[in-house]
């Protein structure tokens, strides 16, 4: 300690923490006569930088109307997914007794997601974000009321679910790219991070509440009803957001196009940081991810029907929602590329641990370490994106981050069920989470650039800089 304390503010060896003490040091040994007030306020800002390490930062959405309205705008959409979500796994369950439909419903979902993901990239730098925004998630409204009649239907057709579900993920795939490439726009660089662990928040909100509320709604409406509901709530969202402040477009953006998303592809090509960030999670999520299995698990392991389906989908977002609201550590962690190995492995420990118990609290318990792990990862890796990707290619490179963290699960659906379907449901959680665990270690071999990536010695600066002047100008403010 007294090494690290001897170091100063100008190591850069030295943590936020140290410097500061010893920046406000100086500062007494400077002007005596202010050492007593601001000795007096060392024990509140001590306690204050405590909760700032441990918590996450909410000045985005003090200092930003906007921002605000995006937050939302979003949060009561992302609840009209997750009920989507769930209510067609249930349907498509209870009309098939098959997980690999559930999987294959979902994997119809990918190549729509994916094209929506990279045309809202290329649209998303050549006009108004806003007006995208409002438009795609209105067309929502459209596809949930084309499920709800099918829904009334005495013989609902599985087709129409297929064809409904892939013009919704497309349609999400533009809404997802244009919010992550929104969020520039509304709050100054030095709160993106913060930003984006708020966005976190939504997801996981979302995640946590939705889920259980669905399960709970599927047993006492019927579907057309829930379908419905879904629609009223995205005309909700879309209202929402029309009062964001118009969004202009990228400066010297190119005309959206095959060209302008070949671009922002090419764009990856011998950059392992970025490469490690979009294969790890491909990893975690086609290996790791048992969602697909649950409907069987729901009714098979645990005994139990819509409501135990409900529970199964909320408990990783519960463990994620307490891993985003519990942030504040991550910005001091310097070796970003291995954390979020790291994570992988523990997420992919998790998955095998629920696939192995058959107590209902204990699999919960499980469920959600694996989504406080998961949650760490995507804010790491969101983090190390923003940070070496240049202003001219966020949109596009926010849709290749947005295809590979939405399309992954589809995929992964698909494999839990084709294993589940020749061996059994337990097998193919267990084989899952071990296959994570193994991708994790190739990839940290394969790619020793994301491995060894650390954050920018900059960020530490910077946020030194910001707690040495609150500190002055709270003590500007005690002063006579």
């Amino acid at each position: 300690m007294v090494e690290r304390t001897a170091r100063g503010f100008g190591d850069p060896r030295a943590p936020v923490s140290t410097g500061l003490a010893v920046s406000l040091a100086a500062r007494r040994q400077e002007c005596p006569t202010a050492a007593s007030p601001l000795g007096a306020g060392l024990s509140s800002l001590h306690h204050w930088e405590m909760a700032r390490r441990i918590f996450m930062n909410l000045d985005p959405l003090r200092q930003s109307r906007d921002f605000r309205i995006l937050f939302s705008g979003q949060l009561v959409a992302e609840f009209g997914s997750q009920f989507t979500i769930v209510a067609i796994a249930y349907q498509v369950f209870e009309l098939t007794r098959s997980s690999f439909q559930v999987g294959a419903v979902s994997l119809t979902q990918l190549i729509p997601l994916v094209g929506g993901a990279l045309l809202g990239g290329s649209l998303g730098d050549s006009m108004d974000r806003r007006r995208l925004l409002v438009v795609t998630t209105a067309l929502l409204a459209l596809t949930s009321s084309v499920l709800a009649i099918n829904a009334a239907l005495s013989h609902p057709l599985l087709a129409v679910i297929y064809l409904v579900s892939a013009a919704n993920a497309a349609c999400g795939g533009v809404i997802s790219t244009a919010t992550n490439s929104a969020v520039p726009n509304l709050v100054p660089p030095r709160h993106l991070v913060a930003a984006y662990a708020s966005m976190q928040v939504v997801d996981q909100v979302g995640t946590v509440v939705a889920p259980a509320i669905s399960g709970i709604l599927i047993g006492s409406l019927h579907l057309e009803w829930l379908f419905v509901l879904v629609a009223a709530i995205s005309l909700l969202a879309a209202f929402t957001m029309l009062f964001i402040s118009p969004i202009k477009r990228a400066s010297g953006s190119r005309r959206p196009g095959l060209g302008s998303i070949l671009e922002g592809i090419r764009y990856l090509r011998g950059r392992q940081e970025l490469q490690g960030a979009y294969f790890i999670d491909l990893n975690a999520m086609v290996f790791g991810m048992p969602r697909a299995l649950f409907p069987a698990l729901a009714l098979t392991s645990f005994h139990g029907g819509a409501t135990v389906l409900g529970w199964l989908y909320a408990a990783p977002g519960a463990g994620a929602l307490a891993g985003a609201l519990t942030t504040g550590w991550l910005e001091r962690l310097r070796r970003q590329g291995y954390a979020v190995i790291v994570a992988v492995a523990v997420w992919g420990a998790g998955v095998v641990a629920f696939g192995l118990v058959h107590v209902l609290w204990a699999a919960l318990l499980l469920l959600a370490v694996a989504g406080w792990a998961d949650v760490i990862s995507a804010v790491l890796r969101s983090t190390i994106l923003q940070s070496s990707v240049p202003d001219s290619y966020r949109a596009r490179i926010s849709s290749v981050q947005i295809a590979v963290v939405a399309g992954g699960p589809r995929v992964g659906d698909l494999e839990a069920g084709l294993v589940a379907s020749l061996s059994s449901v337990e097998l193919s959680v267990v084989s899952g989470g071990l296959a994570c665990i193994a991708g994790a270690g190739v990839l940290a071999a394969l790619l020793p650039g994301f491995r060894r990536y650390v954050r920018p010695q900059h960020h530490e600066e910077s946020r030194t800089e910001e707690l040495l002047a609150l500190e002055g100008a709270r003590r500007d403010r005690r002063e006579p």
